[in-house]
């Protein structure tokens, strides 16, 4: 188990061990969820293709996307 620290954006960086555990890379989607008090990430099937500087993606469609992936989870 490794410790992280929530920046003043709210954002974590996940320890690399648990990185390399879960297979997780750059562009990876992650679903998060509140189990039990617990904030529980869990790796998506779904894939959106990475974009130099993020050039013409918005944050509208990124969240759409990723609400379309989550009917295809497990």
């Amino acid at each position: 188990m490794g410790l992280t620290k929530v920046t003043r954006n709210y954002q974590i960086t996940i320890p690399s061990d648990v990185r390399r555990k879960l297979g997780i890379k750059v562009g990876d989607i992650l679903l998060v969820e509140v189990e039990d008090g617990k904030v529980v990430l869990k790796k998506s099937k779904l894939e959106l293709p990475l974009l130099p500087g993020g050039e013409g993606l918005k944050i509208e469609d990124i969240e759409e996307a990723i609400l379309r992936g989550q009917g295809e989870e497990d």
